[in-house]
């Protein structure tokens, strides 16, 4: 079960988790694409390799290179079991990867609410790091440089945030957001 974060007024719920890591070693993509069937390669179109894992379902791009990213996961615990399914996976074709990969979080999305009245045209004239064009999209869209992390921000008080790396900086981050509105809110009486 995907990890939530809760206080008195947010709640927030991990959607995917973006990481990368590397085999420490080359992997042959032509022959793992026929060797697999769960895999997607166009080398015309873009140089990696889709392979699909039904559990936990997620995507993994595989580059020949080694490299790999990982989406689709909603827990660390999650993107360990992907990496594990892939070094079994390109095991299959000769390919032991003996060093335990080093899996670094690029980026983690979550969405939720918040239990504050949010007025979207008045928040994006008080909160700096905003865009608000209704005509275009119907969220505010908010920028937070520390720790950096964007929100989406709609009127019913549903939220999207992306570009934390860690529960640490998720929390910091909706800690910043409720305080800043709150903020702003007591400046419209």
């Amino acid at each position: 079960m995907a990890p939530q974060i809760k206080d008195a007024k947010s709640s927030l719920k991990i959607q995917n988790i973006v990481a990368t890591t590397s085999l420490g070693k080359d992997v042959p993509l032509v022959k793992l694409a026929k060797a697999v069937p769960n895999t997607e390669y166009n080398p015309e179109q873009f140089p990696g390799l889709v392979l699909r894992v039904k559990e936990p379902k997620s995507a993994v791009l595989v580059f020949s290179s080694g490299n790999l990213v990982c989406t689709g996961t909603k827990s660390i615990a999650q993107v360990k079991q992907v990496i594990e399914s892939v070094i079994k996976t390109v095991k299959k074709i000769n390919i032991n990867v003996t060093d335990k990969p080093k899996i670094t979080v690029q980026n983690i999305v979550a969405s939720g609410t918040i239990d504050i009245p949010l007025n979207l045209n008045f928040l994006s004239l008080e909160l700096e790091n905003t865009e608000y064009e209704p005509e275009q999209f119907p969220g505010l869209v908010y920028k937070l440089v520390d720790p950096t992390a964007t929100f989406l921000l709609f009127s019913n008080g549903k939220l999207v945030c992306t570009g934390t790396k860690n529960n640490q900086q998720l929390n910091d981050s909706m800690d910043q957001l409720i305080k800043r509105i709150t903020e702003a809110n007591k400046n419209k009486k």
